[in-house]
């Protein structure tokens, strides 16, 4: 019997059109793609094809349906009703649908919420962090702030019974501020959080001034890793801290951007265009169409295939012998335009950010895998490391003048960290 691999499609069923103006968004620019008496809607047709075409290339018996944008809920309601409607009609006996919307949150009133709840969507919400710097990126279309119209959002949903996973875009605005962002997330209560870096190019190829620096975004993980290691294992689930840890108990990641290989994770645009990636939509990247080809002959095609593929096999050198290649796989292929150290051109853009913060968090990662193998909760940890950093500050204090340097060096203390310490 032919196994058949679970597929994820990003369906955009109102294009990449947004009631938001990002200022690092890759998707808004999409428009170019369509003419200019474009209504940017799903039609029936479309979405009838869709439904179906899903459906048949999963391999059940849950069947997960993402919804994204540009902003999905400019669609309406009505719209999911009839995609519902759908999937009850053609989900086999003994199978169930989910529903994913991700969200800038700023429509989800009352009704909205109503909606999502009743029929159990789950909801990723886009925030960027406090109002001051959440608002200096993520502003509506008439340059209007956002931060208070999502906060709004997020806690209509929890009015609601829904608990959001929250997205935060880590961008050149916020990353400076690590402690300050996470912790807000912390005082939100949010339980589920992922960070994800902006890079984003123009159409000559220069990096936009949003994207994040490598280093700022190897600083800001190892900050938000070493707060989230000692006080929150178990509080919030930080995606970017589990795909690791994943990788620490010698398991795969799941993420497809830190995979080994990636290419079942499609696009499926509004006219039914389908492509190899949300990051690839454009000619060269688009498959086929879901009304006439389905998704399951285009996901296990020779094009999409060798798509996947080439994330592995286009690797330079100098990734194939990073002592951190198990945890980023070289990243996203869309950000492989930099140059290695070696002057190889095909590296990831973010290749120091990763190198920093793989190597930073490994040793606990690896313990956090060993106390999982013994049968413990990896928050254990956080005892384990508190105990720890307590005895090397009573090392600290009680080590005198002409004592050994707890630092190892050798030399009398007097002589080494005592000046540094006493400043």
């Amino acid at each position: 019997m032919t196994v058949v691999k679970p597929v994820v499609v990003m369906a955009k069923p109102a294009g990449p059109v947004c009631n938001f103006n990002c200022g690092y968004c890759y998707y808004l620019g999409k428009t170019s793609l369509f003419g200019p008496d474009e209504r940017y809607r799903m039609n029936h047709e479309v979405l009838e094809a869709y439904v179906r075409a899903l459906i048949a290339a999963s391999p059940g018996p849950v069947v997960n349906f993402v919804w994204h944008g540009g902003e999905p809920t400019l669609s309406g309601t009505a719209f999911y009703a009839e995609a519902i409607e759908l999937q009850e009609r053609y989900t086999p006996e003994g199978w169930t649908c989910e529903n994913n919307l991700q969200t800038n949150g700023s429509l989800l009133d009352d009704a909205w919420c109503a909606f999502l709840a009743e029929h159990h969507f789950s909801v990723g919400l886009s925030i960027d962090g406090p109002a001051h710097l959440h608002d200096l990126g993520r502003p509506d279309r008439r340059g209007r702030p956002t931060h208070a119209r999502v906060m709004r959002g997020l806690n209509n949903l929890r009015a609601h019974g829904i608990e959001p996973d929250v997205l935060c875009a880590l961008n050149a605005r916020n990353a400076p501020y690590p402690t300050e962002v996470y912790r807000f997330f912390l005082a939100q209560d949010v339980r589920w959080l992922q960070f994800l870096p902006v890079v984003v190019r123009g159409p000559d190829g220069s990096v936009s001034p949003w994207s994040v620096a490598p280093e700022a975004m190897g600083e800001f993980l190892c900050t938000v890793f070493d707060e989230w290691v000692r006080h929150d294992v178990g509080r919030i689930g930080v995606q970017n801290f589990l795909e690791s840890l994943l990788v620490a108990s010698g398991r795969p990641p799941i993420l497809c951007i830190v995979s080994e290989t990636c290419g079942r994770v499609l696009a499926v645009e509004h006219d039914g265009g389908v492509y190899s990636c949300d990051h690839f939509v454009d000619p060269a990247h688009r498959l086929g169409d879901v009304v006439a080809d389905g998704i399951g002959m285009l996901v296990d095609g020779p094009a999409q295939r060798a798509f996947g593929e080439a994330k592995r096999d286009s690797l330079l050198a100098y990734c194939r012998t990073c002592p951190v290649l198990a945890y980023c796989n070289g990243g996203c292929p869309k950000d492989r335009f930099a140059l290695a150290p070696d002057g190889e051109a095909g590296s990831n853009a973010l290749c120091a950010g990763y190198r920093r913060f793989f190597g930073h968090a490994r040793p606990q990662l690896e313990r956090m895998a060993v106390l999982a193998r013994l049968g413990r909760p990896p928050a254990a940890i956080m005892a384990e490391l508190a105990r720890a950093e307590s005895e090397e500050r009573r090392r600290w204090r009680e080590t005198s003048r002409n004592d050994p340097c707890p630092c190892g060096s050798g030399a009398k203390y007097k002589h080494c960290c005592l000046p540094s310490r006493r400043t």
